[in-house]
């Protein structure tokens, strides 16, 4: 059953996933820290769950101390987000590391979901390689 449920998630998450370029150039809007052209992305709705929240958390806790690499949060749901989340095929929580200068991205959304609510630590260890992987 658990494997039905992970397959028709990620059937889901790919058909609303994001393209691999964006066209345009994202302004991003940064929190707590400077731009730099690697960026962890997340976007999320209006209404938060735990999970949403829990990754946030997690990514912020990841990427602590690493200059290189700047956390975007943008809300979907508000109006001035809208062609950034169309970018990047958003409408709802998802998680990205894009790249301003090379326009590279790399949808991180499924491995997000799949360890942010109850893994933390495995959250953050598959965080790290996949920025790693991504420089």
């Amino acid at each position: 059953m658990k494997t039905k449920i992970l397959i028709v998630f990620a059937v889901f998450t790919s058909f609303f996933s994001c393209k691999n370029e964006v066209k345009e150039e994202v302004k991003p809007i940064v929190e707590n820290s400077k731009a730099t052209e690697v960026q962890l992305i997340q976007f999320h709705t209006e209404h938060r769950c735990v999970t949403c929240n829990n990754i946030e958390k997690l990514s912020k806790e990841t990427i602590k101390g690493n200059d290189a690499i700047s956390f975007v949060l943008y809300n979907v749901d508000d109006e001035k987000n809208a062609k950034v989340a169309e970018q990047f095929e958003a409408t709802g929580t998802s998680l990205y590391l894009y790249n301003s200068k090379t326009k590279e991205i790399k949808d991180l959304t499924e491995m997000a979901f799949m360890y942010a609510k109850n893994e933390g630590e495995k959250f953050k260890t598959e965080l790290q390689k996949e920025i790693s992987e991504f420089k």
